[in-house]
């Protein structure tokens, strides 16, 4: 019978992740980070939190109005979470809000980039503004009365919206008006020709506020205000349905229509207005945030990609070649017959993604020894150059697989299109096995050579996405090795046949061994330990949730043995308890790059185990996902990786350590040597590529 937590042992899932947005927040706020980064860590800050309370907060009230009591491992109840994340989502926005008004917006004012009110425009500027009104902005307008016998309007999922109050002047009739701010017709701002060197952006629903009287004509506007509505955007898609890619449609469409779980208002709203928006969503007072200042920040983008104005940006980064795979003119390097010599890893974005990744596809596609390639798809680029290959490769009479998950949240259109383009022209389509989504990030080429053939594989901690490929820090490996290939094509197998999980030589699947194989590593090493070995685990990830795989490190803290973790988001280990964790130290990185590779190192003497792969240690992906994570044996690309471990941990300018009363401090120099791994990381890469020896010499 499985033993009942105790509650002081673990941080609240939801309320971590909360913290790991504060660390957003932190980079908004720093002062030595460029103007236009600080305004983008605004803008992520706020898309994070749209997501959060799209599907965690929703799922937690989905408990609430089911009468589930479900408490994870810290021992909170959903109504207490939510009040929880309630209070410190509040304390958070209005940290934002007075970053943005009181700090960000006046330096961008003093860097040619104004974002006005109405008030702050002269004569020349209103003039002109009022002439985009009326040539651009009136006729996409649609005001909606409410009442009057007319049905509440629907009101889509994060969309920004006008409130006003009305008065027929003969009646004395009081009705409400909405009208949606149509900023994805026009954008967010209407910029306006200001002093030479100056850009005017005026927020979109100030200009149709200030002519409301056009919209409204005969009627007496009383007051208006600005709402936003956050809807449920979670689904789940039963896995019987006869045919998998309708049903996802369906429920990509019925999302939209999602219960409202959140309703922003402007600071300040009139009460009348609020209490009727509440009562006509049907809401809760708790479901109610208020704003300061300017809602629904993830517009920021598009200040932050304005043209020009390099001097705010961070210095341009251009990946580099991974030496191993440079050559000495302008054709491309024989990926294959590099992986033939040793393995190769990759560190994106500080390698190139077109010139590894890209290519080793490409060069599959075009050699005419290749007889098949399979590839998981969870995240791709609408334009995705891999998912085009497999199209030309299939034309090309090659075997083509393509594991391509149909439920990867907020993808899933993206994903059904490329399904579809797929399967016309002949690929193999497959959606995974029935109740898990397919996690797994891997490659597999299968190529003739003589009367025998050989596995390729890549194996990665990220998505085949050429965009995030650029901005997210992902590892990846190139191998050639026998048992690893062999179980790559098993694994492959199993998603697009009918089989039952093989007994994988190398590689670590979940939900088939993941768990219990990362415990016998745990084990192993703490007995390595009570031998008199050297002995330690150094992990790095995403988020760390998993209650056995926690109470696995804090045994293995308690037999003494030196545990790091580097986790950018969740983590609900406790570490630097006395008797419990006191040998556990946890350091979070957010940075220029989002940090987002796996990383599994046991060291037990002088040798190390170190996987990577796809899974972070959450029941989700031990459970519910197929993930795959691989054994990195050359000692080369082992170096690397613990290379980029050392100094993941030295890092001490966009780094935070987590203590045992969760609070999360950033570290400083404080006089020593500055330590920042991404900075490093990308002058190492940089140096490396620039002193490497071309293949062919």
């Amino acid at each position: 019978m499985e033993t009942q937590p105790d509650p002081s042992e673990f941080f609240n899932r939801e309320l971590s992740w909360l913290d790991f947005n504060q660390r957003v927040l932190e980079l908004a706020e720093d002062e030595s980070a460029p103007l236009l980064e600080r305004v983008k860590f605004c803008a992520i800050y706020s898309s994070n939190l749209d997501e959060f309370f799209m599907v965690r907060v929703a799922g937690l009230w989905d408990q609430v109005d089911a009468g589930i009591d479900a408490r994870g491992p810290d021992g909170l109840s959903p109504s207490e979470q939510i009040q929880a994340i309630r209070s410190r989502s509040l304390e958070l926005d209005r940290r934002l809000s007075r970053t943005f008004e009181e700090k960000l917006k006046p330096e961008l004012a003093e860097n040619g980039i104004k974002i006005a009110t109405l008030a702050d425009l002269n004569g020349t500027e209103r003039v002109e503004l009022d002439r985009i009104f009326d040539q651009q902005v009136f006729a996409t307008l649609t005001p909606l009365v409410i009442g009057l016998g007319r049905p509440f309007p629907y009101i889509s999922n994060l969309s920004l919206s006008i409130g006003v109050l009305l008065r027929d002047s003969e009646t004395s009739t009081r009705v409400l008006a909405r009208i949606k701010v149509p900023k994805e017709l026009l954008g967010r701002y209407i910029e306006l020709g200001g002093d030479e060197g100056e850009r005017v952006l005026v927020p979109l629903e100030e200009v149709i506020a200030a002519n409301l009287d056009q919209l409204f004509p005969g009627v007496e506007v009383l007051d208006y205000s600005y709402f936003r509505v956050t809807r449920d955007a979670d689904f789940t898609v039963s896995d019987e349905a006869d045919d998998l890619l309708e049903a996802v449609q369906e429920e990509v469409r019925r999302r939209r229509f999602g219960e409202v779980v959140r309703l922003e208002v402007a600071e300040g709203m009139n009460p009348e207005l609020k209490d009727l928006l509440v009562e006509l969503l049907r809401l809760q007072k708790n479901e109610v945030f208020e704003v300061g200042g300017l809602l629904d920040l993830t517009d920021l983008w598009d200040v932050v990609k304005l043209p020009g104005h390099a001097e705010l940006r961070d210095k341009p980064w251009n990946p580099v070649t991974q030496p191993r795979l440079q050559t000495e003119d302008e054709d491309p390097a024989d990926i294959f017959g590099a992986i033939r010599q040793r393995d190769i890893l990759v560190h994106h974005p500080y390698d190139s993604f077109s010139s590894s990744v890209e290519r080793f596809i490409a060069q599959a596609v075009n050699d005419p020894d290749v007889l098949a390639i399979k590839q998981t798809v969870y995240r791709t680029s609408d334009d995705s150059p891999l998912v085009s290959a497999l199209i030309k490769a299939s034309e090309r009479g090659k075997q083509v697989v393509c594991m391509l998950e149909l439920k990867a949240r907020f993808d899933e259109e993206a994903n059904i299109e490329w399904a579809k383009r797929l399967e016309e022209v002949g690929v193999h389509v497959v959606y995974g096995i029935p109740g898990l989504k397919t996690h797994i990030k891997a490659l597999l080429v299968v190529r003739r050579e003589g009367d025998q053939v050989r596995n390729y594989v890549h194996i990665g901690t990220g998505n085949y996405h050429s965009t995030t490929a650029r901005l997210y820090t992902d590892l990846g490996l190139f191998t050639a090795d026998p048992e690893i290939g062999a179980d790559v094509a098993e694994m492959f197998n199993l998603l697009t046949g009918y089989s039952r999980p093989a007994d994988y030589r190398r590689v670590l699947v979940s939900p088939h061994s993941m768990r219990s194989s990362i415990l016998a590593e745990i084990e192993a090493t703490i007995a390595a330990h009570k031998a008199g070995r050297e002995a330690s685990i150094q992990f790095k990830m995403n988020s760390l949730v998993d209650r056995t795989c926690i109470e696995a490190l804090y045994k293995a803290s308690q037999a003494g043995v030196e545990v790091e973790i580097n986790v950018r988001g969740i983590c609900c280990l406790r570490p630097g308890v006395p008797g419990l964790s006191e040998n556990i130290r946890v350091v979070s990185i957010v940075g220029r790059f989002l940090e987002h590779s796996r990383v599994y190192a046991f060291r037990r003497g002088e040798d190390w185990s170190i996987f990577i792969g796809s899974a972070d240690l959450m029941p989700r992906n031990l459970d519910s996902r197929v993930e795959l994570v691989t054994p990195v044996q050359d000692e080369i690309a082992r170096d690397q990786i613990l290379d980029v471990m050392e100094r993941c941990f030295a890092d001490n300018t966009n780094s935070w350590v987590l203590d045992s009363s969760g609070n999360w401090s950033r570290l400083s120099p404080e006089g020593g040597e500055r330590r920042n791994a991404q900075e490093e990381l990308m002058e190492r890469h940089h140096t490396l590529a620039a002193t490497a020896i071309p293949l062919g010499n």
